[in-house]
């Protein structure tokens, strides 16, 4: 166990950000091209504030991907890419999850990974942690290999003890089945220093496979506030169960008793895939980096007033909108396919 660890909020001061390049062995193939563009751009805005650790399949995805962002400007100092294969990109769900110490020391913490309880392939995503461990990408960091299922994306901390996740994901038949919600919540504190653990009851996004990934719904952007991702059209599908989760998060106390401060992000239009298919597009899905908010835009009005809101969470901070339509195409956003290395 992890005694005297806890896990850092996003806003902690970041060592790295870790992702993981597409390739042609990727859902991705389709519009591989196109989704390029958006990794790279989401790798070169990374490099003006921290480090980048970029996950490549083989020779051949390295050096294109070195081609790419040094054509981009990206601040190649700060980009060290290694050759480790994987199924996916999706590094939010499979990457490490840092937890620190008081006294500084950090540990890696590898939790188990099924791709959303058995949904595709993740026999190479799996082993991505431990094969960039073992080349010396996260220098001297202990590892700990953990035989629990758990994705990034579905926990998110405050970084003080509090934790908020879904109910929908992390008692998914396929993940866990053998603990009760009592066991799981025991597991996270013992494993993540956590204190209190909130379960959303209520919250989905149409296309998502992740089964209402907390990432895709509602973010601490600190110890008093969370932003969440609204729908005030009433003849949308997800009207009635993005305002009951709203009720549920207003009800949460703070440690002192006080309700949270929540910013509701605006809902964008709905948008279709080629077959039809609603994607699933949040605002909740933003990413924090050093002195920066990456956020991911839908070529929708509503990219402006969801960077208006965001600003007003993290004064201070620059707000860079970057196209992630591609993504959804896929059933994610930008915040899905990277993951921090706390400092």
């Amino acid at each position: 166990m992890s005694a005297g660890f806890i896990m850092p909020a996003e806003w902690f001061p970041q060592a790295a950000l870790q992702i993981t390049w597409p390739h042609p062995r990727t859902d991705w193939a389709p519009r591989l091209p196109e989704v390029m563009e958006v990794f790279t751009r989401i790798a070169v805005e990374t490099s003006r504030h921290e480090d980048v650790l970029v996950v490549c399949h083989n020779s051949q995805v390295l050096a294109d991907c070195r081609r790419r962002l040094e054509k981009d400007g990206a601040d190649m100092v700060r980009c060290h890419l290694y050759v480790v294969p994987s199924n996916d990109s999706w590094t939010r769900d499979f990457g490490p999850i840092t937890i620190r110490h008081p006294d500084g020391r950090r540990k890696l913490v590898d939790f188990g990974f099924n791709a959303w309880g058995l949904k595709f392939p993740a026999d190479l995503d799996n082993q991505v942690t431990r094969r960039l461990h073992a080349l010396g990408a996260y220098g001297n960091l202990p590892l700990e290999i953990q035989g629990m299922i758990l994705e990034g994306g579905s926990i998110d901390s405050d970084g003080s003890g509090t934790l908020l996740t879904t109910s929908t994901c992390l008692l998914s038949p396929n993940r866990n089945p053998q603990w009760s919600r009592e066991e799981i919540t025991q597991h996270l504190c013992e494993l993540l220093g956590a204190e209190r653990i909130f379960w959303l009851q209520s919250g989905y996004l149409e296309g998502d496979d992740t089964d209402a990934h907390i990432d895709t719904l509602a973010r601490f952007c600190s110890t008093g506030t969370i932003a969440y991702q609204s729908c005030d059209d009433p003849m949308d599908t997800h009207f009635a169960a993005l305002q009951q989760m709203a009720a549920e998060l207003a009800s949460f106390p703070r440690e002192d008793g006080q309700p949270y401060h929540l910013i509701p992000l605006p809902w964008p239009q709905a948008r279709f895939d080629g077959s039809g298919n609603r994607l699933p597009l949040s605002y909740a899905n933003f990413l924090i980096l050093n002195h920066a908010i990456l956020l991911p835009g839908y070529e929708d009005p509503m990219d402006a007033v969801a960077a208006e809101r965001l600003a007003e969470a993290f004064p201070g901070r620059e707000i860079t909108v970057v196209p992630c339509l591609e993504l959804a195409h896929q059933h994610g956003s930008l915040h899905c396919v990277t993951m921090q290395i706390p400092a």
